[in-house]
């Protein structure tokens, strides 16, 4: 579990692929404070589990579809990516509940300057969208977000200059992939929702059954 709130910029060096094993191996300094193998960090928004460290280095295992399914597959080498520690018990929750499970990729459609703030315009997918609201929370790239509007596929953010210079969204150009984790909450309301909306239209046809068999209909 993380909160979205960026720890450090790190950087991608290398990957390992083996008969049996993928791995990467990213630059990074502040995370690896207290840290062992097995701990989670969330690199661009996506849970890894550590497997190896020093001093300035962290490899964590990935599997195939992870690579596919997000925009870890593009790295290359001096890439930044954004890094943050799993959540801890007594830590200030400073972002949103975010899960380290990316949901889908969205291509950036556009990076305009409006004052101080950045405004960054993506196109989302139909499942996607359908877990954005306006004025709820997003992660993109593992970085929590506030919806400034979600229109038709297009999903708008507004950052502010400090979310901008220390997240590597300011890497951000049009078409790149970005990681994109709706809020859990919405997930489990859509799913307790649908589950009752069908379940209502299985009772009524049962009822429209029973009324038929015996006459009523």
């Amino acid at each position: 579990m993380f909160t979205g709130i960026i720890q450090e910029k790190g950087q991608f060096l290398r990957k390992f692929k083996g008969s049996s094993k993928y791995q990467l191996e990213i630059k990074a300094e502040k995370v690896l404070n207290e840290v062992k193998k097995g701990d989670s960090i969330a690199v661009n928004g996506v849970c890894l589990t550590v497997v190896d460290f020093s001093s300035d280095y962290f490899r964590a295992d990935v599997m195939p579809e992870t690579l596919k399914a997000t925009n870890l597959g593009d790295l290359e080498r001096g890439s930044v990516v954004n890094l943050e520690q799993s959540l801890r018990p007594d830590d200030f929750i400073g972002g949103h509940f975010v899960t380290g499970h990316v949901d889908s990729t969205a291509p950036v459609r556009s990076i305009k300057s409006e004052n101080n703030a950045k405004i960054i315009e993506l196109e989302v997918d139909q499942e996607t969208e359908k877990f954005i609201v306006h004025k709820g929370s997003v992660a993109l790239n593992g970085v929590s977000l506030t919806v400034m509007g979600i229109t038709d596929g297009i999903l708008k953010i507004s950052l502010i200059p400090e979310s901008w210079a220390e997240t590597n969204l300011s890497e951000l150009a049009a078409g790149d992939l970005v990681n994109i984790e709706t809020d859990m909450l919405g997930k489990y309301v859509y799913k307790m929702l649908g589950n009752k909306t069908s379940q209502a239209r299985a009772e009524t046809e049962m009822s429209k059954e029973f009324l038929a068999e015996n006459g009523f209909v």
